[in-house]
């Protein structure tokens, strides 16, 4: 069932979380940091931080039923986003770091299901909700940029790959926050204009686009597969020891100004 408070999205992000626990399930992963997104738009609406607070939930709610329905999907066996697809068929692979998995995560949430986001919510009037996008992505950065600390600890090697937490971007993230942000407003602009089949259209297209770079962040080739590899051999290899501690972590507050 979707989403329709804030609330209840934090409910459903910790029955995934707790279930992923329980079943040793690497889905837990983007949950994990995923709710830490969530209770900092909750936190920053009760402390008045944004603009229009009712509005601002109605955004994020609208957001985060983009990952729960295709996780929703997903479980039923029924057709989903090819860039979710990637990101979920790569929680069964024991051999994909946990940097790898939330990225992938990451991916489908910003460069597809945030232009949607704001498309939908927009009534067709874009600079109504720049502001909503704006804060979101501050939210989303932070937590961007906090990813390699937070799973340092897990993956002691992952410095191999020149990653640090101040690094806007690096040669396996393959985009940079701003580039995200930035391709998400073009498309949620462009796509606000499409009607009936123009529409499925445009976002059929942007996720083939977004699956495709899914696909790189995945498949790594020549010296970078091999340095995956061994930053692998040293990381923790029990799920539900994982998301233990990304939840942890994601009990951390962020900051909204």
């Amino acid at each position: 069932m979707a989403a329709t408070t804030i609330d209840e999205v934090i409910t459903q992000l910790e029955a995934i979380i707790t279930d992923s626990i329980n079943t040793n399930n690497r889905m837990g992963y983007f949950a994990a940091l995923y709710y830490k997104v969530t209770a900092a738009v909750r936190d920053g609406i009760a402390k008045g931080q944004f603009q229009d607070g009712a509005r601002m939930e109605k955004f994020d709610v609208t957001f985060a039923n983009r990952y729960l329905d295709a996780l929703a999907a997903w479980k039923a066996n029924q057709p989903i986003s090819g860039s979710w697809r990637v990101a979920f068929e790569a929680t069964k692979s024991s051999s994909a770091l946990v940097l790898q998995q939330l990225l992938l995560g990451m991916n489908a949430h910003i460069n597809l299901d945030l232009g949607i986001a704001a498309a939908e919510v927009s009534g067709g009037q874009m600079d109504g909700v720049q502001g909503d996008f704006d804060a979101i992505n501050t939210i989303i950065s932070a937590l961007t940029y906090q990813v390699v600390n937070d799973i340092d600890r897990m993956s002691p090697l992952l410095s191999l790959l020149g990653l640090h937490y101040n690094n806007q971007t690096s040669i396996l993230i393959q985009f940079s926050i701003n580039n995200a942000r930035d391709g998400a407003w073009c498309f949620a602009e462009e796509l606000v204009k499409k009607q009936g089949t123009d529409y499925t259209t445009c976002i059929t297209q942007r996720d083939q686009t977004i699956t495709k770079l899914a696909g790189g962040l995945i498949h790594m080739e020549g010296f970078m597969r091999f340095t995956v590899w061994l930053i692998h051999l040293f990381e923790w290899k029990n799920p539900a020891r994982i998301i233990k501690a990304l939840h942890e972590d994601s009990r951390m507050k962020i900051v909204v100004g």
